[in-house]
């Protein structure tokens, strides 16, 4: 079983930055799209950055600007850059892998992470 491993949260004072990694443990044939969601308590889960494997990018308008998503597609890893964070940031931040286990598997799933926290305070 494939599973998104996320690193990279912790607490951080407004205007400060952190970085996020997801690499997925256990053995991979492919990944497709990769992205970061985030859920804050007692709201929904939401799209932060997506990328595909040729690094096309996509960000929800909270966060241009203040994000950036990248790849490396040798390490099966995507990272999440996040800049001038604001304690509206607060959240668990999810990572999520359209991949494909196996050659002779069916298609590409979604794997979902455990999340990491990140939380901005002063």
């Amino acid at each position: 079983q494939v599973q998104p491993v996320e690193s990279g949260g912790g607490l951080v004072q407004p205007g400060g930055s952190l970085r996020l990694s997801c690499a997925p443990s256990g053995s991979i044939f492919s990944i497709n799209a990769m992205g970061w969601y985030r859920q804050a308590p007692g709201k929904q889960r939401e799209l932060v950055a997506s990328i595909t494997r040729g690094g096309s990018t996509n960000y929800a308008d909270s966060v241009k600007g203040r994000f950036t998503i990248s790849r490396d597609n040798a390490k099966n890893t995507v990272y999440l850059q996040m800049n001038s964070l604001k304690p509206e940031d607060t959240a668990v931040y999810f990572c999520k892998l359209l991949a494909k286990v196996s050659a002779s598997g069916l298609g590409y799933y979604d794997y979902w992470g455990q999340g990491t926290q990140v939380t901005v305070s002063s």
